[in-house]
């Protein structure tokens, strides 16, 4: 996929392995053999040890990774407190997407503009505790929102279904959105995604330590589409 991507307007899947778990010491390599596996694009988790208790790494690596792999969609997930603070550094270096918290900004309409401003997509994050009804305000000028399916800050987690109905409410709603999960998501939680109008799906562990991540993705991306295809029969 094209870092020039098109987003699908919650028409068909994309698939963007987490690469929080690979193997960090030879990353590129890492991401490279996961777009050659079939992903649409690439989710960089940045963790500032503050919004969330862990690190991982910010704009730097980045921009170490884009001429490394100069066609890749790089989706920002910025779990940072004050995310307009790395708007700037992060399309500098190369990013596509800033995809950054509600609970993380007293001014998110600013930060959006700022996103578009500088020349990237806009995503909205928000965690199992926070009601979707919070992202209704700035859904007009999103390009994508991604419902946190475990608590951020570390890879591995459970897979918390209770979030899904955020999904389902959201697909109702806006029909063309592009609506995302991220966290435990895999081969043996992707129906229920698929069931509640997913089509934005964030895999970590479970593609980055697959024997065969390009049979998990054409089959998980088979069962996103289906699954798109009876919300768009029944008119949502």
């Amino acid at each position: 996929m094209s870092k020039n991507m098109i987003l699908s307007k919650g028409c068909s899947c994309a698939i963007g392995p987490s690469i929080l778990n690979a193997d960090l010491s030879d990353l590129a390599s890492e991401c490279q053999r996961l777009m050659d596996a079939g992903s649409d694009y690439l989710h960089l988790d940045v963790m500032d040890g503050h919004f969330v208790p862990n690190l991982t790494f910010g704009h730097p690596v980045v921009k170490c990774l884009r001429p490394k792999l100069p066609e890749a969609f790089f989706e920002m997930h910025m779990m940072v407190s004050e995310p307009e603070k790395w708007i700037e550094p992060m399309a500098d270096a190369g990013a596509n997407m800033y995809t950054f918290h509600l609970e993380a900004t007293e001014d998110p309409k600013t930060c959006i503009r700022k996103v578009k401003e500088a020349g990237m997509k806009a995503g909205m994050s928000i965690n199992p505790g926070t009601a979707v009804e919070g992202l209704l305000p700035y859904v007009e000028e999103l390009d994508s929102v991604l419902i946190m399916t475990v608590n951020p800050g570390f890879g591995g987690q459970k897979f918390m279904s209770e979030c899904l109905p955020k999904v389902e409410f959201l697909r109702e709603k806006f029909g063309s959105l592009d609506i995302g999960v991220d966290g435990g998501v895999g081969p043996k939680t992707i129906q229920q995604c698929a069931d509640v109008g997913v089509n934005m799906v964030v895999s970590g562990s479970a593609l980055v330590k697959s024997p065969n991540p390009q049979d998990d993705i054409l089959s998980m991306r088979s069962i996103i589409n289906k699954g798109l295809e009876r919300f768009q029969q029944s008119g949502n």
